[in-house]
C-alpha cells in the first residue's frame, strides 16, 4: 500500500497540516499510522467530515478562567462585553476571532458558551504564544514542570525565593533571545507571571523581560486543573503569533471579532505597561481604526475596547472622531496598576463596536 504524508495531505485536501494530524490521532482517517513521530496515511483516504462544530459545545463541567493574570484583563468588565456579543452568535455567526488574545478572558467566555466551527486568537508577544500552544498541545508536560517549580518556590524564605525568581527570569530571557519556544518557555512565562509584580509583561530596549519580583506569600504557580480545562478549550484552536491584520483572511461576513489592543496612554507613566517594545501609539491605532472599518465593510462583527482620553482631557475627542461612524459605549472600570495606591481607581474605558445605534 502507498502512504502519502500528513504535509501531503493536507494540501491534497485543503486543510492545515496540523489538522490532518487531529484526524489521524481521532481515529477518523483508516489506515493512517504513526511511524516515528510521523503520521502515513493511505493514498487512497478520503478526507473526513469536518465535524469541527461540535469541538466548542459548552463543557459545563470543566469550569475554566484565564491561566495568567494580565494587565488590563477584561475579567472585571466581561458582563459589559458580553452585552455586545452579536444576537446570532452561534447560530449564524459560526467563527470567533481574537487577535490581541492577551489572558483570553472574552474568548474564554465565548468557548464555554457557544458552539462555533471555528475559532482563531494571535497576539504578537511570541512567548505568550508558545504558552496557549503548549497548554494545547502538551498540557500534562507543562503542569509537571510548573508542579516541580511550586515544590522549590513555595517553602523557600525570601532571599532564596528572590535568588529562585530572578534566576528563572535570566534563564526566560536566555531562551526569548534565542526565539526559543520549546515547553519550558511556557512553564517559565506562567511562573514568572505567577509571582512577578502585578503580573505584568513588560520588555526593555532590548527585549528582555524585566519586571521584578512580586510579594505574593502563597502565588498558585501550578493550577492543574484550570490548565486542564483550559487545554480542552483550546483543542484545534488555531494560535498564531503574528500582527492582527493576518487575521483579515480568516475573518468575515459569520465572523464575531473582538480586539483588545495595547490601550492609548492616559499618562505618560501609563506606557510602562507595554508589552511590546515598538509600543502602540496614535498612528497605529487609527491602522486598527481602518482595518476594522475594512472588516465592517465585509460584513463581520466586530468589538474593541480602549481607554478613554476623557479620562484625563474632557477635550480629547480621538477615538470619538476615528470611530464616529460606529456605537461607542463608555462603561466604568477599575485599573490598578499603578504603585502608587491614590491612583488607583475607577475610570471609564471605551467599547466600540460596528452595529447598534450608530452601525453604518
Amino acid at each position: 500500500m502507498d502512504f502519502m504524508t500528513a504535509k501531503e495531505a493536507s494540501e491534497q485536501w485543503g486543510i492545515s497540516q496540523r489538522r490532518v494530524a487531529v484526524l489521524c490521532s481521532e481515529n477518523r482517517i483508516d489506515g493512517a499510522e504513526m511511524i516515528g513521530k510521523m503520521w502515513l496515511i493511505p493514498n487512497t483516504a478520503t478526507k473526513p467530515d469536518d465535524a469541527r462544530s461540535l469541538r466548542f459545545q459548552p463543557l459545563e463541567c470543566l469550569p475554566v478562567k484565564p491561566f495568567v493574570k494580565w494587565a488590563g484583563g477584561k475579567a472585571q468588565i466581561l458582563d459589559e462585553i458580553r452585552r455586545l456579543y452579536p444576537s446570532g452568535l452561534g447560530t449564524t455567526i459560526t467563527k470567533y476571532a481574537e487577535p490581541f488574545v492577551g489572558g483570553g478572558a472574552v474568548l474564554f467566555d465565548i468557548l464555554s458558551k457557544y458552539q462555533l466551527n471555528e475559532v482563531y486568537i494571535s497576539d504578537i508577544n511570541q512567548e505568550l504564544i508558545t504558552t496557549y500552544s503548549h497548554i494545547r498541545d502538551d498540557v500534562s508536560e507543562l503542569v509537571d514542570i510548573l508542579r516541580t517549580m511550586a515544590q522549590d518556590y513555595l517553602p523557600a524564605s525570601g532571599d532564596i525565593r528572590r535568588t529562585y525568581y530572578y534566576g528563572k527570569r535570566e534563564r526566560f530571557n536566555v531562551l526569548k533571545a534565542e526565539a526559543n519556544t520549546s515547553v519550558e518557555v511556557a512553564a517559565l512565562f506562567i511562573f514568572l507571571n505567577r509571582t512577578c509584580f502585578n503580573g505584568l509583561y513588560r520588555v526593555n530596549n532590548k527585549g528582555g523581560f524585566n519586571v521584578p519580583m512580586g510579594s505574593y506569600k502563597n502565588p498558585t504557580i501550578c493550577d492543574e486543573g484550570n490548565l486542564t480545562a483550559v487545554s480542552e478549550r483550546l483543542q484545534n484552536v488555531d494560535i498564531v503569533c503574528g500582527d492582527y491584520k493576518e487575521s483579515s483572511g480568516f475573518i468575515d461576513e459569520k465572523t464575531f471579532a473582538y480586539f483588545d489592543p495595547p490601550y492609548r496612554p492616559l499618562s505618560e507613566t501609563a506606557r510602562f505597561t507595554s508589552y511590546a517594545q515598538d509600543g502602540f501609539d496614535d498612528k497605529k491605532q487609527e491602522e486598527l481604526a481602518w482595518f476594522i472599518k475594512d472588516l465592517s465593510r465585509k460584513g463581520a462583527y466586530v468589538v474593541a475596547s480602549n481607554s478613554d482620553p476623557k479620562n484625563t482631557d474632557e477635550s480629547d475627542n480621538f477615538f470619538d472622531e476615528l470611530y464616529g461612524s460606529m456605537y461607542i459605549a463608555r462603561i466604568s472600570a477599575s485599573r490598578a496598576i499603578n504603585s502608587v495606591g491614590e491612583k488607583r481607581g475607577r475610570v471609564s474605558e471605551l467599547l466600540i463596536s460596528n452595529y447598534g445605534e450608530a452601525r453604518t
